[in-house]
């Protein structure tokens, strides 16, 4: 498969009537991987990246990578070698920023339920669940390792926790609170997070107060606010509408003599899963960098979050046709990726473009979209082997004819993909492969069964107090 690395094709798109994955062949990958397979293509990252970096270029905004988007390990750390920093929501995120080689003062720790054991973890490494394994993973030094960059604060509750931490262990805390600016991301339900009705953020209105009590403060160090409104947000309104009520806010701030430094605009950065569905990220830097500009110029930092505009369409999934069923009223396709591989479609009643690998030539899309107009095209549902219904990546879908044993690519799926994969009926999580050049490189191994079984393998029983025993 060795090709002259220049004149490969970037990215993943059909070439000479096959899919490929940066002049790979996806159909050679999935021979011997087997399926399901995610498949990313590296040169499409770099690309995602490089394109975002440069339209908020004008303000210097630092972009720390959703590791929730995709977290393999490999893809955390070619975006780090991009200059990336890392935005986390859980001490296991955190650990995989870490190991990926991410430094810890370029991670952001985000997320509304912090424990104890994960604020410790993020603040001394001498507390990392990994203390006796990071050598297995190639990195070492966990216990002088420094804190994150900053906490995102969600709760009044949570910033008291943090500080009460801080001050026992010695080590001060950054951190910026994340305003609620009740703005309608007019996205999904689900994936809403800037409404006074969900459960992020705290009310504009309260932060001042925040600021005031915690001014001076030995362990915990309020540098800016977080806003993050949704994902992904189709329209650039929303994300304007946002901004200014943050710029209000810091005016208020600052009259109360604070001077926040950092502004977290969040992530939510959308892309076409199918053709001309969003604004390009040009679009929304055209409108957001005037209002910040200047604000900049007086030296605020600017941090974005991307995740699935990097990752969605530098990966694709590949899954093998198991059986085609004619039923009375409908078309099934059955294949062996199903929600436990790709949750989206059932979750959020997405939309991912699927298609085969090797369609007849007639049958080249010339875009993803719900309805191509192409011959031959036959009126399909796309489901699962979970015993489910609601097991389906595509209803109602028109598709070229299809065999058992063809393989079929569900574009788009980088991003929140491997990420919400579970185990469902006992299936393993699907195996990933990193094409890079002419060298595609299996950077996760599918999950075997025993893996599975590891943590039922042998029992422990629990021992009470004589108190709880009384109690119970």
């Amino acid at each position: 498969m060795s090709k002259d690395k220049d004149s490969q094709p970037a990215g993943i798109g059909y070439v000479d009537g096959r899919l490929q994955a940066d002049g790979v062949s996806v159909e050679a990958i999935a021979e011997q991987t087997g399926t399901p397979v995610y498949i990313y293509s590296a040169a499409a990252i770099r690309a995602s990246y490089e394109r975002l970096r440069r339209a908020f270029a004008p303000l210097d905004a630092k972009l720390h990578y959703a590791v929730k988007s995709c977290p393999n390990l490999h893809v955390c750390r070619l975006i780090s070698e991009l200059g990336g920093g890392m935005d986390v929501v859980s001490g296991g995120e955190l650990e995989r920023a870490w190991l990926a080689g991410a430094p810890m003062e370029e991670i952001v720790f985000a997320g509304v339920a912090k424990t104890e054991a994960e604020v410790r973890a993020a603040l001394d490494g001498r507390f990392s669940s990994l203390v006796r394994h990071a050598g297995r993973f190639g990195r070492e030094g966990v216990h002088g390792r420094g804190p994150v960059g900053l906490f995102n604060i969600e709760s009044e509750s949570e910033l008291e926790r943090i500080a009460a931490i801080s001050e026992q262990l010695g080590v001060p805390a950054r951190a910026c609170i994340r305003v609620n600016p009740d703005v309608d991301a007019k996205t999904h339900e689900y994936t809403t997070t800037g409404l006074e009705e969900n459960k992020f953020g705290i009310y504009a209105e309260r932060v001042p107060a925040m600021f005031e009590a915690y001014d001076g403060h030995p362990s915990v160090e309020l540098v800016g606010v977080h806003v993050h409104i949704g994902s992904p947000v189709p329209q650039i309104d929303p994300y304007v509408d946002t901004v200014r009520v943050i710029l209000a806010l810091f005016d208020r701030l600052e009259a109360a003599g604070h001077r926040p430094r950092v502004l977290d605009l969040g992530g939510g950065w959308p892309v076409d899963y199918y053709h001309g569905e969003s604004p390009a990220p040009e679009e929304y830097a055209a409108r957001l960098v005037p209002l910040l500009e200047e604000r900049v110029r007086g030296g605020l930092q600017v941090v974005l979050e991307p995740g699935r505009s990097i990752m969605a369409n530098s990966g694709v999934l590949i899954t093998r046709v198991q059986h085609i069923k004619q039923g009375r009223q409908k078309r099934f396709v059955m294949c062996d990726a199903g929600i436990q591989t790709l949750i989206r479609p059932a979750f959020y009643r997405a939309f991912h473009f699927i298609w085969p690998v090797a369609p007849e030539p007639h049958q080249l899309p010339e875009a993803w979209m719900e309805r191509p107009d192409l011959p031959d095209l036959v009126e399909c549902d796309v489901v699962g082997p979970i015993c489910e219904t609601g097991d389906f990546l595509a209803r109602g879908r028109p598709l070229p004819e299809v065999a058992q044993n063809d393989f079929l690519a569900v574009f788009s799926a980088g991003a929140y993909g491997v990420s919400m994969a579970s185990n469902y009926n006992d299936h393993g999580r699907p195996a990933e492969v990193m094409v890079d050049g002419d060298v595609a490189t299996v950077v996760a191994e599918r999950q075997p069964l025993a893996s599975l079984l590891e943590t039922e393998r042998t029992t422990r029983k629990l021992e009470f107090s004589q108190a709880a025993s009384v109690a119970r």
